[in-house]
């Protein structure tokens, strides 16, 4: 993946991060409940995301660390050594 390829990528995720955020924003101004029913439902989602993230960065990890060792292994079969060298 070459650099120009890899800066695209991160500025459509910032772009869809970027909208995501002003859409949740207009919708919460524009919503029909009361701002202290917004903030319970904006903590209640806020402590499951916590959670949800919590449990699956282990599982994150060791599917990266799964997937570099098979990337390391073809490399070694392909060009007949440490990829480092």
């Amino acid at each position: 993946m070459n650099d120009d390829h890899r800066c695209s990528s991160l500025h459509l995720l910032i772009a869809f991060v970027a909208g995501a955020a002003a859409g949740a924003a207009v919708a919460l101004l524009t919503t029909p409940r009361t701002g202290k029913e917004n903030r319970d439902k904006l903590a209640e989602w806020a402590r499951r995301a916590r959670e949800e993230a919590a449990t699956a960065a282990p599982e994150l990890r060791a599917q990266a660390d799964r997937v570099a060792y098979a990337v390391g292994q073809a490399a070694e079969r392909a060009f007949g050594g440490d990829p480092r060298d």
